[in-house]
């Protein structure tokens, strides 16, 4: 092999080694999230899956069922069973969707005055994020937030495709 070669080999070797780096830590940070949320959801008296359709609701709604569903990848039969748990525990409330046609048509509204207890159990780990957040400049913060965005969505789309097999 000859210097050249070997040369325009290391940067390749490089980037292989750093993606490959990425990608475990995202892999790390994943569980790591998921035993958060089930400690959030146990301190909550939540399921995991209702743990995070009450976030989708909390980010995305009023959302209809249906939409839940979508946005979760679940059956639309399991997500009726998550909201009749979130419903009881008072953390949504299913409301007539007044733009409908269909008068049964419903949307479902997290109640905010529950978000007080997760925003509490977040805590910790909010502000962490802050004090990482302020290591970075707002060019570094720029170029993190859009590669989070675009793995977001690289995420939504891979569950898509499995929910559609």
């Amino acid at each position: 092999m000859t210097s050249s070669t070997s040369g325009e080999a290391e940067p390749a070797r490089r980037r292989r080694r750093v993606t490959s780096e990425i990608k475990e830590s995202l892999r790390a940070l994943s569980i790591q999230l998921s035993l958060l949320n089930h400690q959030v959801g146990a301190h909550a008296g939540l399921k995991d899956v209702d743990l995070s359709c009450l976030d989708i609701i909390n980010r995305y709604g009023p959302i209809s069922p249906t939409a839940l569903a979508r946005r979760a990848g679940l059956h639309p039969a399991t997500i009726t069973g998550i909201l009749d748990r979130l419903q009881r525990g008072g953390w949504v409330t299913r409301e007539r969707d007044p733009e409908a046609s269909d008068r049964r048509a419903v949307m479902v509204r997290a109640l905010k005055e529950r978000n007080a207890e997760l925003f509490e159990l977040y805590g910790g780990m909010s502000s962490k994020m802050d004090d990482i957040c302020d290591r970075y400049t707002d060019a570094e913060l720029d170029l993190l937030a859009d590669f989070l965005r675009r793995t977001t969505d690289a995420g939504q789309d891979a569950t898509g495709d499995i929910a559609r097999r």
